[in-house]
């Protein structure tokens, strides 16, 4: 299986939290993790950074953050150059799509913890 580097967006040490939870998931498929929150911590075994680290070889963006929040990272997200973005649920966000699609990445709106878990990331 293919190692996807994944970018987790709006992660958190929360452990009911479904940034943590696909963390987790990624880490147990073997798939590289980078992991930016508001705060620092470390998920299964992940450091989360609070910056916008510089980051390169990412495959997937996953996006736990409101549209509003996402604004932010707008030029992060597509200066990283992934193959895609996957918005989960509650994170849809047309304004970010045409972006997105304008710099020839893909825009998927699944959910990371089904993906992962039907074989389909």
């Amino acid at each position: 299986m293919e190692k996807k580097k994944t970018l987790v967006l709006g992660a958190t040490t929360k452990a009911d939290r479904y940034s943590n939870r696909a963390i987790h998931s990624l880490v147990n498929h073997h798939h590289p993790v980078v992991a930016i929150g508001q705060q620092t911590g470390e998920v299964a075994g992940v450091k989360i950074q609070t910056k916008m680290v510089p980051v390169k070889n990412i495959d997937t963006v996953t996006l736990y953050l409101n549209p509003r929040n996402q604004r932010d990272y707008y030029n992060y997200i597509i200066e990283a150059k992934p193959k895609r973005v996957v918005f989960n649920p509650g994170t849809e966000n047309p304004e970010l799509y045409q972006l997105l699609k304008s710099n020839n990445i893909e825009v998927e709106v699944a959910c990371t913890l089904v993906l992962l878990a039907t074989n389909q990331y």
